[in-house]
Order: structure tokens, then sequence, then C-alpha cells
């Protein structure tokens, strides 16, 4: 601190204009001695010691009284500026804490809101499995009261009676790969309808088109590719009868059909490309597709929209929705979905007269209607009834205008048990047979260009090879 005072005694006497200087030497005792010296003003010599001595006293005094306010200016200064009063440091301490806080609340109001949206969530899921739950407890009632005798016929001989039937194993939890397990234990529905000829509409206005006919035989499935995961347990694959460019008759189009948000579209240029895994393209659709319901027709997608019974047709040159129309008074999502679930109420299919919707409504207290369609406006042009209860078939598909049913989708060998023509009204049973070759069958469409049905069993994309009569 004194040599801190010092320094700021010769600054002073700079500015004040004198010559000064300034000697540091060591003392006897070994302490630095600093001398500071300043001439005085111009006189004609040193006076003599006794004539001064009052006046030198006086200016030492002056001079320690400056360096004692010089001092305490200099201790006011450096407190000033070397410290931070406890004040000040308070202040900044309540500051900062103050904003820690807020941080703090902002974080909790952030998690209380992702936890009340995840509440949400999870109280409509719960909403949505309970009504689930209620329907398939009423189908099954009605499935046992329509179908399950009450008691032997008497009628019969002993040994020919019917043994009871036994709810099917398959569980219903697993909602997330849309499972509605709905159906008894196989129970043909040749045995359960009549033949039945049905004049519900006329059909002047629908004529044959191109090499039409009956179908008589099913050839054995041929196996091009598997999926390769849990996503491809359910899908749709085809090829567009019709094409338009730049799309060709060899393009193939694929769908997993397992989850939630089916949106993927996969184009391939061939066959080899498919086999090999190597999709030319993927699409994504703007919005969620129903189950496995969809077809590729002249460029289109035409699919069911997810919970909904609206129809959308897609462009796959501009990548684009360009119709989506309502489908009048059709049920949907799992209200009468074919036997193994899926939610498969809505069906598309196509054949050699166009473009058709399989599906049922409450009016028809779950027998199957086909319509068929306007592909460029997806307006209704005709409708049928049949007396095919949808829920008691495993997949259905249109040939020449006539309807055609499968009996199961698990029994490796099954039959092609129901026909409906709508040319005539006429419903008849068949006995073709089928196979199901990987035991789980949920997509089964016909190509009218290639004479082929495609499938979909257990994550193997299959196609059978069709013979028609001829007319």
């Amino acid at each position: 601190m004194r040599c801190v005072a010092l320094q700021v005694v010769v600054a002073w006497c700079l500015v004040q204009g004198f010559n000064s200087q300034m000697r540091r030497t060591n003392d006897r005792q070994g302490q630095c001695t600093y001398s500071f010296t300043v001439p005085g003003g111009p006189q004609g010599g040193c006076p003599d010691t006794q004539d001064t001595g009052s006046t030198v006293l006086r200016e030492m005094e002056t001079l320690q009284t400056r360096i004692s306010l010089l001092e305490k200016a200099v201790n006011q200064l450096l407190g000033a500026e070397g410290k931070v009063t406890p004040a000040s440091s308070h202040g900044a301490d309540i500051q900062a804490e103050v904003q820690r806080l807020r941080m703090e609340k902002d974080e909790w109001e952030g998690q209380r809101g992702s936890l009340e949206m995840a509440y949400t969530d999870l109280l409509k899921d719960k909403h949505s499995l309970q009504e689930e739950k209620q329907q398939l407890s009423q189908r099954l009632e009605r499935a046992i009261r329509g179908h399950c005798p009450q008691g032997s016929d008497v009628s019969r001989p002993m040994d020919q009676q019917l043994a009871p039937r036994q709810v099917s194993r398959w569980g219903t939890d697993q909602v997330a790969y849309q499972e509605l397990k709905s159906e008894l234990t196989a129970l043909p529905a040749s045995r359960m309808i009549p033949e039945t000829q049905l004049a519900n509409h006329s059909v002047d206005n629908i004529r044959i088109g191109g090499d039409c006919g009956e179908l008589v035989w099913i050839g054995e499935p041929k196996t091009y590719r598997k999926a390769d995961s849990i996503a491809g347990k359910y899908g749709v694959w085809m090829r567009d009868p019709e094409p338009l460019s730049p799309y060709t008759l060899d393009t193939i189009w694929r769908v997993n059909t397992v989850g939630a948000d089916i949106r993927q579209v996969f184009e391939y240029e061939n066959l080899d490309q498919l086999v090999k895994g190597y999709p030319a393209k993927v699409y994504i659709l703007p919005r969620s597709m129903e189950s496995n319901g969809a077809v590729v027709y002249k460029g289109s997608i035409y699919y069911p929209r997810r919970k909904s019974r609206i129809l959308a047709k897609y462009d796959l040159k501009t990548e684009s929705v360009a119709v989506q129309k309502e489908l009048p008074n059709a049920g949907y999502h799992g209200q009468y979905p074919y036997s193994w679930g899926g939610y498969t109420d809505i069906d598309l299919a196509v054949d050699e007269l166009g473009l058709w919707v399989i599906y049922s409504t409450e009016k028809a207290k779950g027998s199957i209607v086909i319509s068929q369609l306007d592909p460029k406006t997806l307006e209704v042009k005709q409708s049928w009834k049949t007396q095919i209860r949808k829920q008691s078939v495993a997949n259905a598909f249109m040939i020449c205008g006539t309807l055609y049913t499968v009996g199961s989708y698990s029994s490796s060998n099954t039959t092609i048990n129901f026909a409906f023509d709508s040319h005539t009204g006429v419903q008849h049973q068949v006995s073709l047979s089928f196979k199901n070759q990987y035991g789980y069958a949920s997509m089964i469409d016909y190509n009218p260009t290639e004479k082929k049905l495609y499938g979909w069993d257990n994550y193997n994309m299959v196609a059978y090879d069709v013979r028609l009569s001829k007319m």
C-alpha cells in the first residue's frame, strides 16, 4: 500500500511540473529505504538551517496532509474496483436462483403436458379396446345362436349327428396387428346357406367383356417371395391389368398391411426385382389405408381409408389423391370382416368388367354386398345383395362379374364354396379345390389380364393359375 501511495505522490509531482528524483538503498539493518527529492524554488543559495526550519516544517506538514488525502483517495478507489460489495453480490445470487427456478418450472410444465397427452391416448385406447371386446362378444354370441345346434336332430341316426362346435382358440388381444378373430372353427358356408336365386337388381346393363367364363379349376400355389419382417405377415401384392405409362404389365406393387399406419406402397419393375427385394420406388400415401383391400387399376391404387368407409383413388404418376368418395352405409373397422378378421370389411376387386367393391351393410345384416364402381369418380354404378354371410367366408374375389368365396383361410385344403352371378342374380354352391399352402391366406385377388389369382399366405406372396369355361 505504501508503494502505491509513493507512486501516487511521484505522479502528483510530475503533474505539478516538479523534477523529482527517487532513490532506493539498504540501511544498516538491511531494510529498504526510499529517498524522494524535489528541488526547491529559485533562490540565491541554500538558506541557513535555523532561518528556514520553520518554513520547511510547514511545507512538510502540508505535504503529509496531501499525501494522506491521496492515500485515502487511493484506498477508496482500490476498494471500489477490487471487490464487490455484499449487497451487489447478494442481488446477483438472487437473480441466478430465480432464473434456475424458472427453468425448472418450464421443464416440469413440459413433462406435465407430455403426461397429460399420454394419459389421454391411453383412455382412447382403453375405450377402443372395450368397444372391440363388446363387438367380439356380440358377434360370438350371434354366431353361437345362429350356427350351433341347441339339441340333437332326432331325424338323423346317432352316428350322423353333428358334434358340438368349439369356439376358435385364436386370441383377440393382438389389436396392433389388426386381428379380429370372430369365426367359429371351420363350418363351411355351403352347409349353412341354401342355394338361392336373387332378384334384387336388374342386370340388363351389364354385358360380358373379353374372354370370360365360369371358374372351373385352380392350380397349385407358386411362391415368389417371403416377407422379411412381422410387418409382412399380412399384405397385398398385384399387377395392374390395364397399366398406363410409365408403368407396364410387368410392374408389380406390394403393400405390407400389419400395423396402424399403412402408408408405404412399393413399386418393382418386374418379378425378378421383387424376388431380389429391390424396389424401384416407394410411395407414401397421404392417409393410411385399412387392411389389405387395395387394388391397382389403370395407373392408380384404390384403397379404403383407415377407420372409415371412404374410398380413395391415389394417382401413382402424379403421387396425389385424385378422388375420395364415401361408400354409402358400408360397415368398416371390424363391423363385417372376413372370417380371419383383420379389418377386412371393405375389399376392392378388379375383373374383366372393371372395378368392384365387396362389403356389407347394416341393412344387409352382414350378408355380402357387391357394387360396381366408376373408376374415375368412385360412384356406385350398381349393387347386388347376396345371402352369403361375409363373416362365414375367408375371402372373396370377382371373375367376369361373378363373386367367388373361399371357405377357410387356415385349412390347407379348402374349397371355393359359393358363386354369385351378377348377370343373372343367381347364387349357387360350388366345390373347387383351393390350397392354403402356408396356413393363413389373408388376401386373394384376381388379375383378368393374366388369368391368375394373387395371394398372400402367412408372409408368402403366392399366385395360382386358373381355368375358365368357354361361354
